[in-house]
């Protein structure tokens, strides 16, 4: 009997902190998670009411998404990242993006032999997309300085999960160019890009940044941040048709199919500005004070210029910080979870709620 596919993958990462959340849970107030970025306020009301109004859908719905879907999805592109031309073709939606990038190697017929490069500091679900097709992960430093030998597809994140770093124009133009030179697929994971605050994230598609062209490009869009609407897993795709032409055939022979009233949230949910100037006055006031209290408490931020995370380290080994916070009842996500170099980081959430909030500054202090 051959081994199975989880023997490749590495031991899940939250799995290891539960020790540490069974300290912080005993804290006398109760814990403070800040570990794993989940959204805790509530689900747009304009939202709730599309999703409801959707709510009697008996038929399948269709993994391209309703015309209006679509609509939506090209709109947004156009007037929030600057995209040019986009189209139906463009735009796909997918379920949720974690199983869009833990999967898209599959999907895409990579395997033994193949490479998937990301970053060296990275959310672990692109080294285990990977390793489920059977493709070899790489870290890099400066994606242009890869081995584009058997490499297939190279991941982007800006801003980063998890230390918040913006790439520049500059430097996602130099990332695109490379890639076309060597006919190495970009993805480039921007779940963060509306979150923004020391600096205004830019899209890969953005004509500064590819030229006005699509080709060979791909970009990664989720409202779970922006909307509060992980528990809907609402996410899409925007880039290169031929790619995306591609994964839809095969998606629909998956059945990977975004449910009906989701796919009209969505629509509501890109439609709608308002809503996501509500939650980033949230987590504005929430960062400020985190980064605040860390900083009094004897924490180095490092990058966290966009994305939902601070990136602290007190110049000792991650776990260490974690077992300290944890008897304050304050539980933090190590980083060496996003690879060894965040072995002397840990990365702060700051998507509890006020109170919580509040509760950490002083415990900090």
């Amino acid at each position: 009997m051959s081994s199975p596919v989880s023997a490749r993958l590495p031991v899940f990462p939250w799995d290891r902190l539960e020790p540490y959340k069974r300290t912080a849970v005993a804290h006398p107030d109760g814990i403070v998670d800040l570990s794993v970025g989940t959204p805790v306020d509530p689900v747009p009301e304009l939202v709730r009411r599309a999703l409801a109004a959707a709510a009697d859908s008996p038929g399948y719905p269709t993994v391209w998404g309703t015309v209006e879907l679509r609509d939506a999805l090209t709109a947004w592109g156009e007037r929030r990242l600057g995209a040019r031309g986009l189209t139906h073709r463009h735009v796909l939606p997918v379920v949720g993006s974690k199983e869009l990038v833990a999967w898209l190697p599959t999907q895409l017929g990579l395997g033994p032999g193949d490479k998937v490069a990301y970053p060296r500091l990275a959310y672990p679900t692109y080294e285990v997309g990977a390793k489920l097709a059977g493709a070899e992960p790489v870290a890099y430093d400066d994606p242009t300085e890869l081995d584009p030998a058997g490499l297939r597809l190279l991941w982007l994140n800006s801003p980063s999960n998890p230390t918040g770093r913006v790439l520049g124009k500059d430097e996602l133009a130099r990332a695109v160019a490379w890639a076309r030179e060597h006919g190495v697929l970009l993805l480039s994971d921007e779940c963060y890009l509306e979150l923004g605050w020391e600096t205004e994230p830019v899209s890969v598609l953005h004509p500064d940044v590819c030229g006005g062209s699509h080709e060979g490009i791909v970009a990664v869009h989720s409202l779970s941040k922006r909307s509060n609407l992980a528990g809907y897993r609402a996410a899409f795709l925007l880039g290169d048709p031929a790619v995306l032409g591609e994964l839809l055939q095969i998606r629909k022979h998956g059945g990977m199919i975004t449910p009906a009233p989701v796919q009209a949230a969505t629509v509501a949910a890109l439609g709608d500005e308002a809503h996501v100037a509500e939650q980033r006055a949230r987590y504005a006031a929430r960062r400020a004070a985190l980064r605040a209290a860390l900083e009094g408490g004897g924490f180095r931020v490092e990058h966290s210029e966009a994305s939902l995370y601070l990136w602290a380290t007190r110049d000792e080994p991650c776990w260490d910080t974690v077992a300290e916070l944890a008897g304050r009842g304050i539980l933090v996500a190590p980083g060496d979870f996003y690879g060894e170099a965040g072995a002397r980081f840990v990365r702060v959430a700051f998507t509890a709620t006020d109170e919580r909030v509040e509760a950490a500054v002083k415990r900090l202090g």
